[in-house]
């Protein structure tokens, strides 16, 4: 078939329905929240069952009209997270339908599809259907293969990419099984490989998870909007992330939207959207998640952290600890923190925060009451160097209140110390600072100005001037995280200067990437 017509575009919509009622018991096995909704197939089932038979309603000529009904009754039908989801895959391929539905509309479609369902989460998490969507959406960019042949690579890729989940989230790993949504997005893009060879495509995947003891966890609230402005959006998704996780406000792209949230106050779910708009067809359910694995029964605990930077939070994933960056400037929401610590595997979560305004964030999702199944203890730091030391210090094969001790106990130990640029005049305890002064600080309070410029060899004699400072104390391992705007070769020459002066210590350095220091430096 070189073009999709309308009786494709039906009989892809059966194939979907088939394809996901085969699944549907195997899929709601997977119950690991919140990575899938706890009956993720019967979802994905129920949406595409609605959307198939308003297509049936309808009966339109063309395949952009049929496409266009598919996804009405996508969104209108959508349940759960993931059904929601899938909802926005349909849209996506509907907005992109003008011209020629052939192979390059099919690779484009996918493209937009990728962006309209990643545009209704407030925060997308690693290792689930979206990434999936988006590994597909890479994979077919740019071709212009017929029609089948682009349907098959999709469908391939998607296959593939499902395969690395468990690699992406703690809590898939634990359970060993992948992602239930992105297993469901493998059989609509199979179903639609079937209709356009005639060649049905089977894969096979771990989808049975070990049985665990379900308990009431939360709720999830479904309804559609009506009457909404979209300007109006961000403020109802910002809202409603902070009343819990895996929010989803999608539109159908007639003026309705799919509301979505996990959360433990239905009523103030409901009443963001009477604020906004007109609810209807509200739908409310227990949520249920398995019972956290018990210490001594595979990982009981993990560390994650909250950090500003990209380079930083980049070394941190490379020791395999889960990390939430947040801009500079910017304090996480609650659901980004709580979205963090349900990607944690085990009941105890040690959450490292490298800031003040970062510490506050963690410490309010610790007692939010969608946390209240783990056990989450804030360890206070004021530096992202402080992360590290208590990183350095952690091992998991202590008892975990041993561990918790240790690592706060390296954290608070550590004296912080940086070089900032003073961006304006200011009256500082050792005298006046002009723009483009590089500012030294230890432990926040400012003890040295060396006058502009900022060059590479003023840096290092003012950083050496901290460390020396810091030094006197006493102190074994520094560690330096260079900031966004340090020059190139400032921590090799900073290293070679301390080896020089104090060879009894040991230098660990790091690229920060933070945006407000120049230079981050800790002693221990």
């Amino acid at each position: 078939m070189r073009v999709l017509d309308a009786a494709a575009v039906s009989a892809w919509a059966a194939g979907c329905v088939h394809s996901l009622a085969s699944l549907r018991p195997a899929i709601d096995g997977i119950n690991v929240y919140p990575v899938a909704d706890s009956d993720t197939g019967s979802n994905m089932l129920f949406t595409m069952t609605g959307a198939a038979a308003e297509l049936r309603t309808a009966a339109p000529g063309t395949a952009a009209d049929a496409l266009k009904v598919l996804a009405r009754g996508a969104v209108a039908s959508a349940r759960g997270n993931s059904g929601v989801i899938l909802s926005q895959v349909v849209r996506g391929l509907a907005d992109h339908a003008e011209g020629e539905l052939d192979g390059p509309w099919l690779a484009g479609a996918l493209g937009h599809a990728d962006e309209v369902a990643t545009g209704a989460v407030s925060r997308p998490v690693a290792g689930t259907i979206l990434t999936v969507l988006h590994a597909v959406a890479l994979a077919v960019r740019g071709e212009t293969s017929p029609l089948g042949e682009v349907a098959r690579k999709a469908a391939q890729e998607a296959a593939h990419a499902l395969e690395k989940t468990p690699l992406q989230l703690p809590a898939l790993a634990k359970a060993g099984v992948v992602d239930a949504g992105a297993r469901g997005l493998v059989a609509v893009l199979d179903a639609l490989v079937g209709v356009l060879t005639g060649t049905a495509v089977e894969h096979d995947h771990a989808l049975e998870a070990s049985e665990t003891e379900e308990q009431a966890y939360a709720w999830e609230v479904m309804y559609l909007l009506d009457g909404v402005d979209d300007t109006s959006l961000p403020t109802l998704r910002k809202e409603l992330s902070g009343l819990g996780d895996s929010v989803t406000v999608a539109g159908d792209g007639a003026g309705s939207h799919a509301v979505h949230v996990h959360c433990a106050d239905i009523g103030a779910a409901i009443e963001a959207g009477l604020t906004l708009g007109r609810p209807r067809r509200i739908r409310v359910e227990p949520l249920l998640t398995p019972t956290p694995i018990e210490p001594g029964g595979g990982i009981d605990r993990t560390v994650v952290a909250v950090v500003h930077g990209r380079l930083l939070a980049e070394v941190l994933r490379a020791e395999s600890i889960p990390v939430l960056e947040v801009p500079e400037g910017t304090a996480p929401s609650v659901e980004d923190m709580i979205g963090l610590l349900n990607e944690a595997a085990g009941r105890h979560v040690t959450v490292l925060p490298g800031g003040v305004a970062l510490t506050a964030a963690a410490d309010t999702a610790a007692g939010h009451a969608m946390a209240a199944d783990r056990d989450v203890v804030v360890i206070p730091c004021t530096s992202p160097v402080q992360v590290l030391a208590a990183l350095a210090v952690h091992d998991a094969g202590r008892r975990t209140n041993d561990d918790v001790v240790a690592m706060a106990e390296a954290a608070a130990a550590t004296r912080r110390g940086e070089l900032r640029i003073a961006q304006e005049e200011s009256l500082t305890w050792v005298g006046r600072a002009q723009s483009g002064d590089v500012v030294g600080l230890v432990d926040d309070e400012v003890v040295l100005i060396e006058p502009a410029p900022a060059s590479e060899t003023n840096l290092v004699a003012a950083a050496m001037k901290v460390l020396n400072r810091m030094l006197a104390l006493g102190g074994e391992l520094v560690t330096v995280l260079s900031g966004a705007a340090a020059p190139p070769g400032v921590a090799e020459e900073l290293a070679e200067q301390l080896r020089l002066e104090h060879p009894e210590v040991e230098l660990a350095g790091y690229a920060g990437g933070q945006a407000d220091a120049v230079l981050l430096m800790g002693v221990e």
